[in-house]
Formats: C-alpha cells, structure tokens, sequence
C-alpha cells in the first residue's frame, strides 16, 4: 500500500498547528499590526507591528523545525509545507486586510493619506515580508522557493504600482497647487481693498508665485517613489522604465509650477503696461489735466519698477529651482538608468524639453522686463530733456559741461532697476538680457537726440551724455554695446568741429558715415554755413 511517501502525514501535522486553526490567533494578527488606529494607522506604525508579528511568526516556525527535526524522517519536506503554508495562509491573511487597493476613480481624500498611504504601506509590508522570507530560509524551508512564493504574493499590486504612483504624484501636486492658491486668495483678500485703490496687482508677489521650497517639496516626493520602486523592483529595465516615468512626473510638476509663476509674475508687468497707457494724452490740455496726467505717470513708473523687481526675483527662484532639479537627476536619477541602453539619454532629453518650456515662459517676461524699463526711459527724456540742454546759452553764460538732468535721472533709474536684475540673472539668460537691453537703449537715444538741434557747446555736453551713459552700459559686459557707444561719442564730434572739418571725420571711422550724415543736420548752423552741399561733395566721393 502507498502512504504517498508519508506526504498526507505531514501535510495533516502541518494544518494541526495552533497558528493555522486558532482563531484568536489570526485576530491577534491584525491587532498586533494595526493596533488601536486600525486601517488609519500610519506607515511607520504598521512597519512596526509587521515586525513584532513577523519575529512572533519566525519564532514559532523555528520552535516548529525542532519538532519536526527529532520527529519525522524527512524534516526538509515538513519545512516546505509548513513555510509555504505560513506564507499562503497566515501572511496573505494579514496582508489582505492590510493592502486594501484604493479606487483610481474616487481617490481616497489627502486628509485621510490620499494614495500615498497606501503606497506606503505596500512598501514597508513588501519590505518586512522580504526580511521573512530571508529569516524563514535560514530557519529552513526544504527546496521550496521561498522568494518566488513570497514575489506571487504581491504580483497583483506590483502589475498596478506605476498607475497608483503617478496618480498619487498628481494627487498630491493639485493639493499643494489648491493649497497655494487657497493661501494667495487669503492675502488678497486681506490687502485686496487697498492694493484696488492703489492700482496695485493683487497677485504679483513672488512669495505666492515661485518657491523654491515648494520645488524641494515636488523633488521629495519624487525621491520617496523612486525609493518605492528601487525596493519593489529589482530587474535594471523594469527598474529604469519606472524611474524614467516617475521622473517625467515631476518634470511635469516643475514645468508647469514654473511657468505659472513666470506667467503670474508677467501679469504684474501687464498691468503697469496697462497703466502706462492710460496716462498718455494730447497736447493741447489743461495745466490740472497735465498734472494729474504727470501723477498718473510717476504711478505707472513705480508699478513699472515693482513688478521688474518681482520678475527678476520670479526668474532667479526658477533658476535656483532648475539647478535643484539638475543635481537631483545627476545625484539619484542618473545611477539607476545608466545601466540600460538609451534610458539615460532619453532622461536628459525629456528634463530638457520641460526646462526649454520655463526657459521660453522667462524669455518672454524678460522681453517686457525690457520695455518697461525704455517706457520708463523715454518717459524720463520725454519730461526731462530741455531744447536749451544742447544749445548755446543765450545770456553769455558759460557752457554746462556736467551731464544734463535727463542723463543723470536716466542714469540713477537704470543702476538702481538694474540692480536685481544684476544678481537674478546669470549665464546666457544675463549676457543676452543686457545685450537686448543695450541695443534698445542705444537705438532709443538716437531716436530721441534727432528731435533736437545742437550747438557746438552743446555738442559737447551731448558728448558728456554720450560718456556717462557708455560708462554705464561697461557694467553689462558686453563689447559690441561697447562699441556702439563708443561710435556714438565719435559722432558727437559732428556738432563740435567746424564745417570743413566734417569730412576728416569719416575718414578716421567710416562705420559711422550713415548715422553721422543724418545728425549733422541736426547742427544750429546746418542751412547757414552750406553744410548741404558739403554733404553732396561727401556722398558723392
């Protein structure tokens, strides 16, 4: 007669054991890990109670190898049974009231946890029931494969992690963007009524619009899920295939973060362009609606140079947070997709498509940053450059040979608006900004200076503009705006030398030729002293 070689023996000692048919043993179980708070208890509290319970466990099935050691005759095949059925009954047990999977549909609320409750808690039970299996096999389990066993017990949320972590990443990001927003309703509310009457925006402030505090916040939550992943997954590609997609979140959430702060901030610049267009009048009006015009002016101004300053600081806070995202890709991304063909590449290029996206949400506000400050520039040589500035006085007094006041209001406006701009910009975004900036400046002075007549003495302290502006614009570090104002102060010449002596100066520095001949008209003495034909003698060679 067959006995199946004793097998129905063991299975039948195996299903006699207390842990298996007591009752009150499996409801201790779920006590024991759960205690007083029940599902709502947090991570850190189940990671402890699955480790009091799984010891309680290892330490019955060692008493257990003893027994079975001194009693049956092939002790390797109880352990087997005895291991596989620990797992398949009393753990499964457990981990089935333990990993109750959350709805996609209706998301748990983020006051209650969110999805990240349980991703956290699938974690620290695949992590304590991994440390089981290990403590089991060096107990002893016969030729059972204790890891495979242990792999089938969570393939079920394993197949779904992806889907459940990228839905936790959002879920969290709509929260804290809710959150921020509840917060800038609050402070609007509380300033709105006098920043309404001042003409103020009542979302321009950069402490609402960019944080770099709120981007360490999206890059920790990255880290905890990539920490998820590198724990549940061990296989290179399905570990990289993960990383990359749960990178790509948070290059969604910087992205977009960004840009909608830059696009805020732009909108604080809107509304001093707004400003400046209700201020502009004709000519022909009142002296009360000149000066209530001049006043609306200087409010423009101030709302103009406000909202530059919140830019820039918009703009530092995004390179500051870029740089952050940078050195977290390099220091924990970057390792774990190395080791598969292509992954890493595709990495880099999708961080540089979403860094493009706020690059070109910037380029854009410093574009108005830009027309804010020459609308300011030109309002201040509109109110402040006299006709009498570049003219010979006409009481015999003595030249002016400082700077006129239009220059120096200019000046002082631009080192002063230039000031944060100097620190918040860097590297390209800094040398094509200044470069932009000195070109328009250049081109608006030129513009302005040929609505004006000079004399000789004036030439000079046109001259004397021309080279406390140069010095000026030296700060930018650009040469070719180097260049263009040091031309300038070399066509000045063409107000300060006598008629005949026009055309040597297109011999020493012919680049000038084309703006200079247009400006020479502009000498008081140009009809008197037959400059005219001069001039066709000069074109003509």
């Amino acid at each position: 007669m067959q006995f199946n070689r004793g097998t129905s023996a063991m299975q039948h000692y195996v299903a006699t054991r207390p842990m298996f048919i007591d009752v009150e043993i499996m409801n201790t179980d779920i006590q024991v890990v759960l205690g007083d708070d029940g599902p709502q208890a947090d991570s850190s509290s189940i990671a402890e109670g699955l480790s009091i319970l799984y010891k309680e466990i290892a330490d019955t099935v060692r008493k257990e190898a003893t027994t079975i050691m001194a009693v049956f005759p092939s002790p390797n095949e109880v352990m087997s049974i005895l291991v596989q059925r620990v797992l398949e009954q009393r753990v499964t047990a457990i981990l089935d009231k333990l990993l109750i999977r959350p709805s996609l549909a209706s998301l748990p609320a983020i006051e209650e946890g969110g999805l990240l409750h349980y991703l956290r808690v699938l974690s620290v039970a695949y992590d304590k029931t991994k440390e089981l299996a290990k403590e089991l096999q060096s107990i002893g389990c016969g030729d059972l494969d204790i890891e495979g066993l242990t792999e089938s017990i969570y393939v079920s949320h394993k197949d779904e992690y992806t889907e459940f972590e990228h839905a936790s990443l959002r879920q969290l990001y709509q929260s804290k963007m809710a959150e921020l927003r509840a917060e800038a309703k609050q402070q609007s509310e509380s300033t709105g009524s006098i920043g309404r009457a001042k003409g103020a925006s009542l979302n321009t402030s950069p402490q609402q619009l960019i944080s770099v505090t709120v981007v360490t916040e999206f890059v920790r939550w990255n880290e905890e899920a990539i920490s998820r992943c590198t724990l549940l997954f061990s296989q290179p590609t399905t570990v990289a295939a993960n990383v990359r997609s749960i990178f790509a979140c948070l290059l969604d959430q910087v992205s977009q973060y960004l840009t909608v702060g830059l696009d805020g901030a732009r909108e604080s610049l809107n509304e001093a362009a707004a400003m400046r267009d209700r201020y502009v009048i004709g000519t022909s009006v009142s002296r009360r609606v000149a000066a209530a015009a001049a006043s609306a002016a200087e409010a423009a101004a101030a709302a103009g140079e406000s909202s530059f300053r919140s830019f820039m600081i918009a703009v530092q806070r995004c390179a500051s947070s870029v740089a952050y995202l940078q050195q977290y890709f390099s220091n924990t991304i970057s390792r774990l997709l190395l080791p598969v063909d292509g992954a890493h590449p595709s990495a880099c290029e999708d961080m540089g498509s979403a860094v493009s996206v706020v690059e070109a949400a910037a380029h854009i506000g410093l574009l108005q940053c830009i027309d804010t400050v020459m609308c300011e520039v030109e309002r201040l040589l509109s109110s402040e450059q006299k006709a009498t500035d570049y003219r010979s006085p006409d009481d015999g007094a003595a030249p002016d040979h400082r700077p006129t006041n239009a220059c120096i209001r200019i000046v002082a406006y631009l080192s002063r608006v230039l000031e944060v701009a100097f620190s918040a910009l860097e590297g390209l975004n800094k040398q094509s900004f200044l470069t932009e900036l000195g070109n328009r400046l250049h081109k608006g002075l030129l513009n302005h200076w040929q609505k004006f007549t000079f004399s000789p003495s004036g030439g000079l302290r046109l001259k004397r503009d021309i080279t406390e502006y140069g010095e000026f614009v030296r700060s930018f570090n650009a040469p070719s705006i180097d260049e263009k104002f040091e031309l300038l102060g070399i066509m000045a010449n063409v107000f300060i030398v006598a008629p005949e002596s026009l055309a040597s100066l297109f011999e020493g520095t012919p680049s000038i030729r084309k703006d200079a001949l247009r400006f020479i008209q502009l000498r008081d003495d140009y009809k008197t002293a037959k400059i005219a034909s001069m001039l066709n003698s000069i074109m003509s060679e």
